[in-house]
């Protein structure tokens, strides 16, 4: 039997595999708020469902609150906070960002439930950290996609000297996760889609800070993913070079499929499931027919079974279940 991480380095390579990788995660409303409750939420899940690798989901909010920006959760399925305070109102106010300590606040906090995670984890399970892209902590800054797409379009300049520092304290958090054994970071992207952004402006106010994120990231990261965001139809072309290992998108909902998207990436493909239906809404066996779907599209090679996005907080757990006994079903 291979180890988690030989089972991830050979499929990232293409190579044949004892079985199909598989992972879910989800957000942790209420426990997110303290490290050492999202470390046991996040131990406990693993221990429980035995994943190929675990994904550390802190709230979106985490990179953004020592900025001022504040949340609540109200009860979303998915876990994640409505925004109740914005710092930027503005154009003007991106100006007034500075780049924010690491090692102080709500980015300390997370680099200590980090350590927790890491230090109840077995040494053969690799973790990946979520990074939210500069342009997607940039939405939830001045509240919402519609005012910062207007400020994109109206004051470029001054939202580009927002990016900048908030791509300066991202940096400076990666170099404290630098320092961790973490297996790399699954980078989230969001806004690059048809129904928010054109093309030249993601390659604008995009690609230039993703890829000084990515482009920086530890040498001893192996397992770096990518994930776009929507369930709208993404600028997927945009992202084949980025340097990455993996790439995980909403295939079952908003599309390429597996195949295509394979095609076209030289990594792995980690998909295959939709995070509604069949894997909150469905069945048991509705979801064995959805990965058996996958495997046929992607011959088994370079593929991650998971779902496009965050599971459900009320996934039931017959379905979670199903999930990861499939793979062991079908090797």
């Amino acid at each position: 039997m291979l180890s988690k991480r030989e089972r991830l380095e050979r499929t990232i390579a293409g190579e044949e595999t004892d079985r199909v990788p598989v992972a879910l995660w989800r957000h942790w409303p209420g426990d997110d708020q303290r490290a050492a409750d999202l470390a046991a939420s996040t131990l406990e899940f693993q221990r429980r469902y035995d994943w190929d690798f675990v994904k550390i989901s802190p709230a979106s909010s985490f990179c953004l609150t020592d900025y001022g920006v504040q949340d609540r959760w109200v009860g979303n399925l998915e876990g994640t906070r409505e925004y109740t305070r914005h710092v930027v109102n503005r154009t003007l106010d991106w100006t007034a960002l500075r780049v924010l300590d690491p090692r102080r606040g709500a980015l300390g906090r997370q680099l200590e439930a980090t350590r927790l995670i890491l230090d109840g984890l077995p040494e053969d399970v690799p973790a990946i950290h979520t990074i939210f892209s500069p342009l997607a902590q940039a939405r939830h800054l001045v509240g919402g996609q519609e005012t910062l797409i207007e400020h994109i379009r109206t004051a470029p300049e001054r939202v580009h000297t927002g990016l900048n520092i908030i791509t300066e304290s991202t940096l400076r958090f990666l170099s404290e996760l630098g320092r961790t054994r973490l297996a790399g970071i699954y980078y989230a992207v969001q806004l690059a889609n048809y129904a928010f952004l054109t093309e030249e402006e993601y390659r604008t106010f995009g690609r230039p800070y993703d890829l000084r994120i990515l482009e920086a990231l530890s040498s001893k990261w192996w397992f770096n993913m990518l994930h776009l965001h929507g369930d709208e139809l993404p600028m997927f072309d945009l992202f084949m070079d980025y340097p990455v290992q993996a790439i995980n998108w909403h295939d079952c909902d908003a599309g390429p499929d597996l195949a295509t998207g394979k095609a076209k990436f030289p990594g792995a493909v980690c998909g295959g499931l939709s995070h509604w239906n069949p894997v909150h809404n469905g069945t048991p066996a509705e979801i064995r027919e959805q990965v058996l779907r996958a495997l046929e599209q992607t011959g088994r090679r370079r593929f991650i079974l998971s779902t496009g996005c965050v599971m459900m907080i009320t996934t039931p757990w017959s379905n979670i279940r199903a999930i990861r006994e499939s793979v062991e079903v079908s090797a």
